[in-house]
């Protein structure tokens, strides 16, 4: 059973709370129903009830569910204890919300150093002279006979006597890092402890049966016309081996983690099609409007619940939330909440700063929590061009002057940061990051940028070989198929390349545009190199490309202004890898990307356009590019 404390303030004022009693009875967010008692002191710090709200009563938001509200004097112990034995009845019951609204006061300040009588004078001369509730009750159960005065002073100095005992226990006490909340966590490793690096790539016999599954509709299911013919190429994908796009990709990592016994969950809005009409997860019959899902049709008597999908409320910060919970609660689920463009994140930004961000450090509590952020700058105007990447990568914590233990034995790189960052460029990549998150012995918040315009692009593909277990393949580590936190030019595959006089270090979309712009120009001196995992940096990768270009130019790249994006992230962290390698100053790292800007993008498409086009001109310019810009 859930119970939320509330004060009377923020029960009246704050959207957050609305925005959760609004999930209490939708498909795949209800609780069983959860009741709220708010503790109404009658004034929210120093505001006083006409001010921080337009209703009678503060519990009056939640007539919107038409949930019972019950108002209890709080001075009335007995009547306290029978409404809240009332509540959780009809929680038990009705499976749905209740509100407790006890009416009370706050005897001292908001805190040690508030003084409440500077703002309400006149109550807390009242409150100074009534009795707390402890001596009503003690009057009320001695007038009664039920208990003497001696009965009473015993059991004060008793309960004294514990809370006494424990406070001075409370000086010496250390905690203990693990998760001690849930027994669901019970192995899993603290950022003290090595997690080896494992591989993630399925076998290939696998990947052929549940891609079967996950591109065929029933006979007789009638979708619309539009689906079948995407179903239908999505079935010419698997059966080639070739050619896998962005949603197939998603489909076949979620696919896979269910046949092995993971719980998949994906809420959002319009998530089931995807905002972008892409991922078609719940298809609908254009006669009968029933609804069908391949995912839950991958084995025999699948349990339905292996896999939910399911379109959120027009909420981020409750359902972000929620979901946050959710991953909390159950490690052995891969839990994703996706944005309906990135910017949508801005609704839930307190969850972010207060809560993933910093949970870990704070509770010592892990999450494996997805968060897929739509980005990428493709003329739409600056409300839905960027998911601030640049916010995520400045709350990370790893230190950009300190290069950690890189060796893979011994590496506890990603454990020790507070979550990670990627701007993913292949289907494949894709697949392998979103397995990477339960095939490991730890958790990590994992945020994703990603893609608009790779969804459909024609060279944003992979091979149904880059997914499986097979070791060897090109950009591979030897050790089998798993996540690349750098993907290094596949033009240039020999291990020094002394004529190159440029390395583009780049991330996301930009990659594809700067290929493109090569080609024409024929600009093989230039090598391209795609940081997919920008937080924790990967030193080791991008030394490693250093080395292979000794001649070359350094370039960061990007497509977002210079204030935003990764460049202040990046730069000194690359300045770092170059100076252990004895090359450079942090001057020799050059910028190319938009200029700063107050907005994230243009709102006019033609400037868009110009912007892009000086982008390309300026990265793979013959004449070397200036510090910074």
């Amino acid at each position: 059973m859930g119970v939320l404390i509330h004060g009377d303030g923020s029960f009246a004022g704050q959207g957050v709370v609305y925005e959760t009693l609004h999930l209490s009875g939708l498909p795949n967010y209800t609780t069983g129903g959860t009741i709220h008692i708010v503790v109404n002191n009658q004034v929210a710090f120093t505001t006083d009830p006409e001010a921080g709200r337009s209703s009678q009563y503060c519990t009056d938001v939640a007539k919107a569910l038409n949930a019972p509200i019950f108002h209890v004097n709080g001075d009335d112990v007995e009547a306290v204890v029978h409404v809240c034995e009332l509540a959780s009845e009809w929680r038990q019951t009705f499976h749905s919300d209740v509100v407790v609204d006890v009416v009370c006061y706050r005897r001292h300040g908001h805190n040690e150093g508030d003084e409440p009588s500077f703002t309400q004078p006149k109550m807390y001369q009242v409150i100074r002279r009534h009795p707390s509730a402890l001596e009503i009750y003690e009057k009320k159960l001695v007038e009664s006979g039920i208990f003497s005065k001696e009965d009473i002073d015993k059991i004060n100095n008793k309960v004294n006597t514990i809370m006494e005992e424990e406070f001075s226990h409370s000086k010496d006490y250390i905690p203990i890092k693990r998760d001690w909340l849930s027994a669901y966590w019970a192995g899993f490793k603290s950022p003290e402890q090595i997690s080896r690096i494992r591989n993630t790539g399925v076998k290939p016999e696998i990947l052929k049966r549940v891609g079967e599954a996950i591109t065929t509709i029933p006979e007789n299911f009638k979708p619309h016309k539009g689906i079948k013919r995407v179903f239908e190429q999505r079935a010419q994908m698997i059966q080639t081996g070739e050619g896998i796009d962005w949603a197939v990709a998603e489909a076949l990592a979620f696919a896979t983690l269910v046949v092995e016994g993971n719980h998949v969950r994906l809420s959002g809005q319009d998530v089931e099609r995807g905002t972008f009409s892409h991922r078609h997860a719940v298809i609908h019959d254009q006669e009968t409007g029933e609804r069908y899902c391949p995912l839950d049709h991958l084995t025999m008597n699948q349990k339905e619940e292996m896999f939910t999908v399911s379109n959120s409320s027009l909420s981020e910060f409750a359902v972000l939330g929620f979901e946050l919970g959710y991953s909390m609660e159950n490690p052995n689920s891969l839990v994703l909440w996706e944005a309906q463009f990135g910017d949508f994140a801005n609704g839930a930004q307190v969850i972010f700063d207060q809560f993933i961000s910093s949970g870990e450090s704070k509770w010592l509590r892990q999450t494996g929590l997805v968060v897929l952020l739509p980005h990428g700058y493709d003329g739409q105007g600056p409300e839905h061009s960027s998911a601030r990447l640049e916010r995520f990568l400045q709350m990370s914590d790893d230190n950009p002057y300190c290069i950690p233990e890189m060796e893979p034995t011994l590496r506890k790189q990603i454990q020790e940061c507070n979550w990670q960052v990627v701007n993913v460029t292949t289907p494949a990549n894709y697949f392998h990051v979103l397995r990477r998150q339960l095939h490991r012995d730890f958790r990590k918040p994992l945020i994703v940028m990603s893609p608009k315009n790779l969804l459909r692009h024609k060279d944003c593909k992979s091979n149904l070989s880059e997914f499986d277990d097979v070791a060897g393949h090109p950009g591979f580590d030897k050790q089998g198929t798993r996540f690349k936190r750098l993907i290094k030019d596949q033009n240039f595959l020999e291990d020094v390349e002394e004529g190159i006089s440029r390395l583009l270090l780049c991330s996301g979309k930009v990659y594809y545009e700067l290929d493109d712009e090569r080609k024409k120009m024929e600009r093989n001196d230039v090598a391209i190199c795609r940081v997919e995992q920008l937080c924790p940096f990967p030193y080791d990768l991008v030394q490693r490309e250093l080395n292979r270009y000794p001649n070359a130019e350094i370039v960061w790249c990007q497509e977002e202004p210079m204030n935003m994006g990764a460049y202040h992230y990046i730069a000194p962290r690359l300045y770092t890898a170059m100076r252990s390698l004895g090359r450079g100053t942090f001057e020799d790292i050059k910028y190319v990307g938009r200029a700063p800007s107050a907005a994230t993008a243009t709102g006019f498409f033609s400037l868009h356009e110009k912007e892009a086009s000086d982008l390309l001109d300026k990265a793979l310019q013959t004449d070397p590019i200036k510090f910074p810009f």
